[in-house]
């Protein structure tokens, strides 16, 4: 098997001749623009080889249309969807199209996308976010589902026209505390499917990337029937390991290992702990649909030496 069939045997629900690997971070400064952002992914990927690419959304931000400032709860239900030819989705897909262009099908490539109640946030800022959506949901929840239209847009659009396998949805918003599952379900989770369900409407694959990004809990329970390929999740964080992971999941893939951070094994370790580790996931986990990652981006200052000790363990395991 090459790299592409190895990993869409495994996103298939079925095992490889191999496991895959495949880590992943963000970039900064002049690597998030441009051509540079994408000689910076390929040149990460001919470093250190792993089995397929996230491509990251750095540099590329959701902004709100010209003159719309939520000041109330009732300005976004003016809040329109800003379409196919708005910068958002145009520079992500330049972006996909270029690096898929460069890899000619060698590897599967899912672009990170937000999703809609994170890019809501970050456009408007978390705290005025929730005040209002408590003051007042319909209309906030209407301009949730604006943001959502152009999430499903962006989706299809990296995938019918970017050339990407797929796409790696970063959900945020499930930490305890913030809302009731009753409460998620209800006013979120729609805008969450109208992107993965315009993915797979698009033919595309779905990694569900269930955030621990604030280091608080989540009550994984409202994202667990989402229609994903795969699931990856914060093991260090959500305290869910691996075996208990494919009963809470039904079954489903999953993308998990190595803790992420910089207290971390991948971080810290010695070069013997680190393969040890890599091979004890890949034995642990045979005969199960898995990929070995970590619990979310990597930081960006980790020696990348580090990353192809993991990687190669795995492969060669």
């Amino acid at each position: 098997m090459n790299k592409r069939e190895r990993v869409l045997k495994v996103l298939s629900g079925e095992t490889a001749d191999r496991t895959p690997v495949s880590f992943w971070f963000h970039f900064s400064g002049e690597n998030t623009k441009g051509q540079a952002c994408v000689d910076a992914h390929l040149a990460y990927y001919a470093e250190c080889g792993q089995d397929y690419i996230k491509i990251m959304s750095d540099g590329i931000d959701y902004r709100f249309p010209e003159g719309f400032t939520p000041a109330s709860p009732r300005d976004w239900a003016s809040l329109k969807p800003q379409g196919r030819n708005s910068a958002f989705v145009e520079d992500a897909v330049w972006r996909c199209r270029k690096l898929n262009e460069a890899l000619k099908g060698e590897c599967c490539t899912f672009y990170n996308v937000f999703a809609p109640f994170s890019l809501m946030r970050q456009a408007a800022g978390d705290e005025l976010v929730m005040q209002q959506l408590r003051q007042d949901p319909e209309p906030v929840l209407k301009g949730l589902s604006a943001i959502a239209e152009d999430c499903a847009v962006l989706a299809r659009a990296v995938i019918e026209e970017g050339g990407c396998t797929g796409i790696y949805l970063a959900l945020q918003g499930g930490e305890l505390g913030r809302f009731t599952y009753e409460e998620y379900r209800k006013w979120i989770t729609p805008s969450d499917l109208t992107a993965l369900n315009a993915a797979r409407a698009a033919g595309g694959r779905n990694i569900c990337h269930l955030c621990g990004w604030a280091g608080d809990k989540n009550d994984l329970n409202v994202w667990k029937d989402y229609p994903a390929d795969a699931f990856n999740w914060a093991i260090f964080i959500d305290l869910l390991s691996i075996q208990d992971a494919k009963t809470f999941f039904g079954g489903k893939p999953l993308i998990a290992g190595f803790d992420n951070r910089k207290t971390g094994l991948l971080y810290n370790g010695t070069r013997e702990e680190i393969e040890a580790f890599a091979k004890g996931l890949v034995e642990e986990n045979r005969g199960f649909p898995y990929i070995v990652g970590a619990d979310c981006t990597v930081p960006n200052t980790i020696d990348h030496e580090r990353l192809r000790w993991a990687i190669q363990a795995v492969q060669n395991a």
